[in-house]
């Protein structure tokens, strides 16, 4: 059964009203399912962080056309209806932090490790470089792997 998309509003939004940035400027964007809510946030991340989430989300797209998107605790998922969350991001105050859930078995590895045993980060900063072929393929990989679906 598909979940019915909510409207992409933070907690205490006004219809209209621009999201509140939290800490990092992440945008507060209520829990919701489907492509609005994912959208409603990458226009409300800051600066040049609205163009890396923005690409990060086409590419995604691009990569897995059968993506499922949700917001989850003010962050962006990306899965697979049945399988879970593969993939999610989220603003801090330098870099956009791109989770990958099952990111220890990608080749090659995405650079960052985690506490949480398999999930493996990579940070967008404002002046990196952007391989558009090494992304398409962890994004690739990840969306063929169980998700989480604890989210």
């Amino acid at each position: 059964m598909s979940k019915k998309p909510t409207p992409a509003r933070g907690k205490g939004q006004a219809e209209g009203e621009k999201p509140k940035l939290l800490a990092g400027g992440n945008p507060q964007i209520a829990k919701a399912d489907g492509d609005a809510p994912v959208q409603a946030y990458i226009m409300a991340m800051p600066g040049w962080k609205r163009d890396a989430g923005r690409r990060l989300d086409a590419l995604i797209v691009r990569s897995v056309p059968t993506v499922r998107k949700a917001v989850r605790w003010n962050t962006p998922f990306y899965g697979i209806e049945g399988r879970g969350w593969f993939l999610a991001f989220h603003c801090f105050t330098k870099y956009v932090k791109v989770t990958f859930f099952r990111g220890a078995s990608l080749r090659p590895a995405p650079p960052v490790e985690s506490k949480h045993e398999g999930t493996r980060y990579c940070h967008i900063r404002e002046d990196d470089s952007f391989d558009e072929g090494l992304w398409e393929s962890w994004i690739r990989q990840a969306s063929e792997l169980p998700g989480d679906d604890c989210f």
